[in-house]
């Protein structure tokens, strides 16, 4: 069986290419209306898509037939009669079933906006920013039900859902650490700059809030990175210990217990991995008087974000902190993780500078990154 997607301006236009491409005997699946081209979900437009199917080896079938006359026969009404199906018709007749109702639905769940024009503009861009389908459509959604006997411009629309995630954002909690807690521990996969993100913060600590700052790390699977953290801390003027056990790690509290703030690095290591987070507890205390946080890139993907989240959602977490949003132009990750579990952002860093390259968040700052800046301000 030949299965084709054809697109058209018009339905008659796009029947004219399948009876040229499939021939008269084609099955029409599945037909809709979809936007195409335009510049940041505007300016596109509707065209027909059909998706057709032929099976080569079947025609129509003769519904109708006209019986043979007899010779000297008198002239009669003709007998009509249906021809009987073979079992491979009657296959290949569900296979054509099974497959359309598969289209359907595929095409139910990705037209899952199926908004007015102003309204599917505005949730294309957000999909488009990587925010997940489902939260945009109730984002969304949330504006139309609000204002349905008003007509809405696209600006209109974007500012009441900057207003709307704002509110949320500030019930849920951005920004960064108060320092009502003594020790603040990152963790997270590998790769993602916990230690990096670290020294920001000692950084910013020193010479912003004039704190006292001690670092800790449990990395020792990796020396490149112990080495790293021992760079900062000689930079920054600030003592360091190494720990490889909780023995370790209780001796190490006990030595900094009059300093400000204690900044603890973890191991990066496999998000797969269920052991991960249990050999965390092995080496720090995730419970007691400390705050955590979870780091993550906003260059993974964000199926993968919220893998990581639930794998590492097993400890208390305070807050999330996003690094690398220089190298990437969506960021709707943040809103797929923060709003459904009601998580807040902490800090997001913007390059590998120390300790420039870090910003405290605010819900006006993930809204002007996700949904764009207020063009009225």
């Amino acid at each position: 069986m030949k299965i084709k997607k054809y697109i058209a301006p018009t339905m008659p236009e796009a029947m004219s290419k399948i009876r040229k491409e499939l021939g008269n005997d084609a099955v029409i699946l599945n037909s809709k209306v979809i936007q195409t081209g335009g510049i940041f979900g505007l300016f596109k437009k509707k065209n027909i898509e059909v998706i057709a199917a032929i099976d080569p080896d079947i025609t129509k079938q003769e519904y109708f037939a006209e019986p043979k006359k007899e010779v000297n026969a008198s002239p009669a009404k003709p007998v009509f009669y249906k021809t009987e199906q073979t079992n491979e018709q009657k296959l290949v007749l569900d296979e054509v079933r099974s497959l359309r109702k598969w289209v359907e639905e595929n095409n139910a769940s990705q037209q899952i906006g199926s908004f007015p024009q102003n309204y599917e503009s505005v949730y294309t861009s957000l999909v488009e920013q990587d925010v997940d389908a489902s939260l945009a459509k109730d984002i969304v959604s949330k504006v139309r039900e609000q204002f349905s006997e008003e007509e809405l411009t696209v600006d209109q629309i974007k500012q009441h859902i900057r207003t709307d995630i704002q509110a949320e954002l500030n019930r849920i909690g951005c920004g960064g650490i108060t320092y009502d807690k003594q020790f603040i521990h990152l963790v997270g996969p590998t790769g993602v700059g916990k230690t990096t993100t670290i020294a920001k913060i000692a950084a910013n600590a020193m010479l912003k809030d004039k704190k006292s700052v001690a670092l800790i790390t449990t990395d020792t699977y990796r020396i490149a990175a112990i080495e790293q953290l021992k760079t900062y801390s000689k930079i920054l003027d600030v003592p360091i210990e190494i720990v490889y056990n909780l023995t370790d790690y209780k001796t190490a509290k006990e030595k900094f217990k009059d300093y400000d703030l204690v900044l603890v690095d973890t191991a990066g290591r496999n998000f797969r991995d269920p052991k991960y987070v249990q050999e965390l507890g092995k080496v720090v205390d995730l419970e007691h008087d400390i705050d955590t946080y979870l780091v993550l890139s906003l260059t993974t993907k964000s199926n993968d974000l919220v893998s990581i989240y639930q794998q590492f959602n097993q400890i208390p977490l305070k807050g999330i902190i996003f690094t690398k949003s220089d190298e990437t132009v969506t960021y709707g990750s943040m809103l797929n993780l923060s709003l459904p579990n009601e998580v807040g952002i902490a800090y997001m860093t913007t390059g590998q500078d120390v300790p420039d390259d870090i910003l405290e968040v605010t819900a006006n700052n993930i809204t002007q990154l996700v949904v764009g800046a207020n063009e009225n301000v």
